[in-house]
């Protein structure tokens, strides 16, 4: 165990499910909790953002004062630690449980987290800044492995059918998310900020030559009518393209080991 204060002495280290935090004496502000912490930040966040947190804006928020606070957390990236666990906890785990063979828990894991993704933008940048290792998070980890684990592929290849099966959906999903930001913060729908945006640039005569290679694309796009259409069907070919390309690997493994 790690103390608070010595966080930033060992940042490998840093991380509130390895710290031991010091007891505080007497009692907490009434009807305050770490739960209820957490909670309110998580809706602050879906709603402004990682800059929209403070711990100003959520004591606020809370009805109490900043240094109440510091009975259950040291800092605001505690809170958002906390936070990225709880979103983990999203994931429906029995739904893969219950989706029967490797491939089809793959695709269960996978959407689910590109849906937690997609709900949370701020939880891409987060997940990647803190280390992933409450109890929510080595749960999915857990599930993510077993289902890799049935795959057939050796031990020292499964960490790299993992990463190009669940760095994808982190790649796809923080795109997806963002995109969607964006076109809120614009006040528009999905659908009319991408066509707003490709309209733009395919009418700027600046643009015709550079665009010709990618027209026909644009095209095949635009014929969807929807952007999440797009989002969806895209996804769901890539990951079928995965889940093919380490069956693939597995017949070569065993036939290598013929």
């Amino acid at each position: 165990m790690v103390k608070a204060a010595d966080r930033v002495k060992n940042p490998a280290c840093s991380s509130v499910w390895l710290e031991q935090r010091a007891p505080r004496s007497g009692g907490g502000p009434a009807g305050l909790d770490r739960e209820r912490i957490v909670a309110t930040a998580m809706r602050m966040l879906d709603e402004d953002g990682l800059g929209g947190l403070s711990m100003r804006k959520l004591a606020a928020e809370l009805g109490v004062t900043a240094m109440s606070l510091y009975w259950y957390v040291d800092t605001k990236d505690d809170i958002i630690e906390y936070a990225v666990d709880w979103v983990y906890g999203e994931i429906d785990l029995g739904a893969v449980d219950a989706a029967g063979d490797w491939q089809d828990r793959v695709r269960v894991l996978a959407l689910e987290y590109r849906r937690m993704l997609v709900r949370h933008p701020w939880m891409s940048p987060s997940a990647g800044h803190y280390l992933n290792i409450g109890p929510h998070a080595i749960a999915v980890g857990a599930k993510i492995q077993e289902a890799i684990g049935d795959t057939g592929l050796p031990m020292q290849r499964q960490p790299s059918a993992m990463s190009a099966i669940f760095q994808f959906v982190y790649g796809y999903g923080t795109i997806e998310s963002q995109f969607g930001r964006r076109a809120a913060e614009a006040g528009m729908s999905q659908d009319d900020f991408y066509g707003e945006s490709i309209k733009a640039y395919r009418d700027d005569p600046q643009f015709a030559e550079t665009l010709e290679p990618i027209a026909e694309i644009l095209d095949e796009r635009a014929s969807q009518g929807s952007v999440s259409v797009i989002w969806e069907r895209d996804f769901a070919y890539a990951l079928d393209i995965l889940v093919a390309g380490i069956e693939v690997m597995v017949a070569r493994e065993r036939a290598g080991s013929a």
